[in-house]
């Protein structure tokens, strides 16, 4: 088992498979490769190639639907195949090698999708983490690499009350070549109202400017108004004073007609969050209501209000602890949602105050995100559009919250893909490491490193998935 808790079973290791990933309907070449060192296969020998369906039954026992095709097929050179296929439903299969007497010699796993998911590279990133900057324990930059180094395609340091981290810490790594997409955010947390705190807590993620920012608070005391520390171009609506955005919030919860057991300036506040962030064309994550905070961080009455309203663009239905009243509490929010008809997109985050792994929440989940771009705009959109899931890695036994397709196609990947695509981030992030932390000397190896292997990871997309 590899230190992020995805298996690597010895399959991965003693063959190479290529493409993984089949479109549904469209005719495929699949390549077999030995790399274990051990001879399995004989050159120039025949071998019956079974492709089995996972979900459709065995044939003899379920004709309606079993569809296992059967091959002749011989064996190459190199002690591989080349398996030439039109798969035709979206579930993942089987190619099954037997002997002259029917006995299985080796079984390999590939998985077809449909075409709504063809060029939708499956990436895993990080919505909400902290650093040094508001109450993490590492730098933000030493953050970002330590996440690379565990496998993560795109993440946002989202610091409480303070946007200039993200952006600061993505501005350091532009000198140098990574695969990683490091996208702005913060974690919103607004002033009083004439005394009435509104203790939810809020991620901007992708925002092209702070929210934050837009009055008195953290980020404006650390790094004042101008425009260039609370927006990624420059551009951002204008400061408000405190007594101003007060009056403003108190006028808008005079206005809403919010039921007896909802807190109107509270709601008021929320909501006015999740407007600014849709304006700064981010992404809106209501994060961890279940936190227990002294008592559950946000009423559920409240919760209820904001998810019918849809306050919100994205659920953090997985994140920040490891006992079951928060992650569990919140996935049977969302499914009980779901079952009435309620739906939202949904995210999984660490929450993470050190990116060490001795600390126990460091790496409890992540979000699965099918996205053409590894890219802030391509991102939050294909979350929008509900091409994401939530990972669970709490226990060693790893699981998955969302729609059932993603699901099942998710532990695919993360039993078939992911592990190889883990080992060249760990390279890319451990050079990150040192180009963050290192001498001059050792900067300048780590910067000409990452020139050599900071994009392999497009390459190894392409060639595993037929798109």
């Amino acid at each position: 088992m590899p230190f992020n808790g995805f298996p690597y079973d010895d399959i991965l290791r003693d063959f190479d498979v290529f493409p993984k990933v089949l479109v549904k309907d469209k005719p495929a070449e699949i390549n077999i490769r030995p790399t274990g060192g051990r001879k399995i296969f004989e050159p120039e020998r025949e071998y019956t190639l079974v492709i089995c369906g996972l979900e459709t039954g065995n044939p003899p026992d379920y004709p309606a639907t079993g569809d296992f095709k059967e091959f002749k097929i011989k064996c190459n050179n190199e002690g591989g195949f080349v398996i030439n296929h039109t798969f035709d439903k979206e579930e993942m299969y089987f190619l099954r090698f037997l002997d002259d007497d029917g006995k299985r010699l080796k079984q390999f796993s590939v998985y077809c999708v449909d075409k709504d998911l063809e060029g939708r590279w499956p990436l895993r990133g990080d919505l909400h983490m902290h650093s040094t900057c508001s109450d993490g324990n590492q730098d933000p930059k030493v953050v970002c690499a330590n996440y690379r180094k565990h496998g993560l395609d795109f993440m946002v340091v989202s610091d409480h009350g303070r946007y200039y981290p993200s952006i600061e810490t993505k501005k350091f790594y532009d000198d140098v070549k990574t695969g990683l997409a490091i996208i702005p955010g913060e974690e919103v947390h607004m002033p009083s109202v004439y005394g009435q705190r509104s203790d939810f807590h809020i991620v901007n993620f992708g925002g092209e400017y702070s929210i934050n920012a837009l009055t008195d608070g953290s980020h404006t005391e650390d790094r004042g108004t101008g425009k260039e520390s609370r927006s990624i171009n420059g551009e951002c609506p204008e400061f408000t004073p405190l007594k101003e955005w007060e009056a403003m919030i108190k006028a808008r919860a005079d206005a809403m007609n919010t039921p007896a057991d909802v807190d109107a300036i509270p709601a008021a506040v929320c909501k006015w969050i999740f407007d600014e962030i849709r304006k700064a064309n981010g992404l809106g994550i209501f994060v961890h209501p279940t936190w227990i905070n002294n008592v559950y961080h946000v009423p559920n009455s409240f919760v209820d209000y904001i998810t019918e309203n849809r306050f919100f663009d994205a659920f953090e239905v997985l994140g920040g602890e490891n006992y079951f009243e928060h992650n569990g509490f919140q996935t049977i929010k969302y499914y009980e949602d779901k079952a009435k008809g309620i739906r939202y997109p949904i995210v999984g985050s660490t929450d993470s105050h050190s990116s060490y792994p001795t600390n126990r929440n460091a790496f409890i989940c992540s979000t699965l995100v099918f996205s053409p771009e590894n890219e802030r705009k391509a991102i939050i959109q294909s979350i929008r559009d509900f091409y994401s899931a939530a990972i669970d890695t709490i226990s060693e036994e790893f699981r998955i919250v969302g729609e059932n397709r993603f699901v099942r196609y998710g532990c695919f990947l993360l039993k078939n893909y992911f592990p190889l695509h883990d080992d060249l981030c760990f390279e890319e992030g451990r050079a990150m490491r040192q180009y963050a932390t290192g001498t001059e000397e050792e900067r300048k190896e780590a910067a000409a490193l990452l020139d050599i292997i900071g994009d392999r990871l497009n390459a190894h997309r392409k060639k595993y998935f037929d798109f």
